[in-house]
């Protein structure tokens, strides 16, 4: 593997939540910073861009509603607030990283949640999900897809940006063929060297599944 930022490197030799969780609240206040200025963190503005243009408004004005699945600090609930989505919805790990995205003022809702357990949503309450940046190194393994797709409602875009160097080696792609075979998504894109990290020279499968109806 390339030498990339250190806190990078710390952050996928991460193996358990707890220390998902503590890395990242450590993390919080400097993460914006380090990813997008250093490291030129690109996923979140192409993942929202790519999902708004999946979805829309109704022509009454009333808002998809959006489940960000490891929002972090924020940076894909603003862009998609940039895009016009605005009935967004963020959970993620460390309450640290949730203060960082409260403080934006676009989501609905907040709440802390770990992606590598069953979440507390009720099957097919959302119109949207997006997942950017999770599933990496040392976070959550591709099992975390089951869920996301399990609170979309049938025929919704999942969208998930996977590193490239692990969609294969670890799994991701398998369990995408699985989801399919059981009726639980779609596959509908699965694009490889979307940019992630422009200054790390590190690159993502931006993937498109719709949920089925399991």
């Amino acid at each position: 593997m390339n030498k990339h930022h250190p806190m990078l490197e710390r952050v996928y030799a991460l193996s358990t939540p707890d220390e998902c969780e503590s890395t990242y609240d450590e993390w919080a206040v400097r993460y914006e910073h380090d990813t997008t200025e250093e490291m030129g963190y690109a996923a979140p503005e192409r993942a929202a861009a790519r999902l708004a243009e999946l979805i829309r408004p109704a022509e009454d004005g009333t808002q998809p509603s959006v489940l960000d699945a490891g929002c972090g600090t924020g940076l894909v609930g603003a862009a998609l607030a940039r895009n016009g989505l605005t009935a967004i919805d963020g959970i993620d790990i460390s309450a640290a990283m949730l203060d960082q995205a409260r403080a934006k003022g676009v989501y609905r809702s907040l709440a802390k949640a770990d992606l590598t357990r069953k979440l507390s949503f009720p099957d097919s309450g959302y119109d949207a999900v997006i997942c950017v940046g999770t599933l990496t190194e040392g976070h959550v393994g591709p099992e975390a897809m089951d869920e996301l797709v399990r609170v979309a409602r049938p025929g919704a875009p999942v969208v998930l940006t996977i590193l490239d160097r692990i969609w294969e080696p670890q799994g991701y792609r398998a369990r995408v063929a699985e989801l399919e075979h059981r009726g639980a998504a779609v596959l509908e894109e699965a694009v490889p060297g979307t940019v992630y990290h422009a200054k790390e020279n590190i690159t993502c499968t931006l993937v498109v599944l719709r949920a089925g109806t399991r």
